[in-house]
């Protein structure tokens, strides 16, 4: 005979699968009596599980969302499909940048059966995902990896290859994903640098817990703003500063915040931090964005925005200085 436990769950499995139930199908199911299915009812409801009754000979019992989350009855498939799912939202930023995905695909894969959890392993391996343009891809095990040393709070030693392609290794403190919408940052502390760092996802290769517990003191408040402002200063050579004539949200849109450093200079005005290669680089950049700009520094970036704009009045002026063909 079944445990209370063990028909409980058996109870919710079967109101899952079906609109409603009869009292005395659901009794026939599990093969116990119709007073021990209304107990169990009873119970269901106490735990969270929203279960809808009609009286009478006829009626029945429905299952409908509830006020909370209570556990869920997957078979393997089921689970399957859900962990897939997961893995997909978090590796296309579906969900944003607040791990939600992530943190749901951790606990799943906690408590899925070796057989599930193999299955999806070998997918992990077999799928190869098709990044979109300028985007890199991460591997579905290094973000989960990555998510789970952020959430148990121990130094890791991280390989890491650097945008110039140097290899390093380095004893890091996790603290957290960001997703940016073209990519994801991984977040933590350098133990020997002593100071907070961005690392790009796709640029790990490999995490190695250490077992040495952290515990942070001065963790930073915004993580996604030290993102933003590592990937627009990042690798640039270069750094120009430009006024922009409108305000903060129009700007951001100009310039994303993974471009561009922005300040507001009074309600309809913008000042932005943008790197670049070189000169040339960013004033081709500023120009492209089709907008009314002041660069406030360097002089050799407003120097080369100058160059361009001459070159292209002066091709424009000599197309409308061309004669007119002859007319017949």
């Amino acid at each position: 005979m079944l445990s209370t436990s063990a028909r409980l769950l058996r109870l919710v499995s079967l109101l899952a699968v079906r609109p409603a139930w009869t009292c005395g199908e659901l009794a026939e199911r599990m093969e116990v009596t119709e007073r021990t299915v209304r107990r169990d009812v009873a119970r269901l409801r106490e735990l969270g599980y929203a279960v809808d009754s009609d009286p009478g000979p006829w009626g029945g019992y429905r299952l409908r969302p509830g006020t909370r989350t209570p556990p869920l009855i997957l078979d393997d498939e089921e689970a399957l499909a859900v962990a897939v799912g997961l893995r997909e939202a978090a590796l296309s930023g579906a969900l944003g940048g607040d791990q939600a995905a992530l943190s749901a695909l951790l606990k799943l894969r906690q408590v899925l059966p070796r057989r599930v959890a193999e299955r999806l392993g070998d997918m992990d391996a077999a799928f190869v995902q098709t990044p979109r343009a300028g985007q890199p891809q991460v591997a579905p095990g290094m973000l989960l990896e990555l998510a789970a040393a952020c959430r148990r709070g121990e130094r890791a030693r991280m390989a890491y290859r650097g945008w110039e392609g140097r290899a390093s290794v380095r004893d890091v403190d996790p603290y957290r994903l960001v997703h940016t919408g073209r990519r994801w940052y991984f977040v933590a502390r350098d133990v020997e640098r002593g100071e907070w760092r961005t690392f790009r996802a796709d640029r790990v290769e490999r995490l190695q817990p250490t077992g040495r517990a952290v515990e942070f003191t001065d963790p930073p408040p915004d993580p996604a703003l030290l993102v933003s402002r590592a990937s627009a200063t990042g690798p640039y050579a270069l750094l120009a500063t430009v006024r922009l004539p409108v305000p903060m949200e129009q700007a951001l849109r100009l310039i994303p915040a993974t471009v561009g450093l922005h300040r507001a200079d009074g309600p309809d005005v913008t000042v932005v931090d943008v790197g670049g290669p070189d000169a040339e680089g960013l004033a081709g950049y500023l120009l492209g964005l089709g907008t009314p700009l002041r660069v406030l520094a360097p002089d050799s970036v407003r120097e080369a925005l100058l160059r361009r704009t001459r070159a292209l009045l002066a091709e424009n002026a000599d197309a409308d200085g061309a004669a007119e063909p002859e007319r017949a």
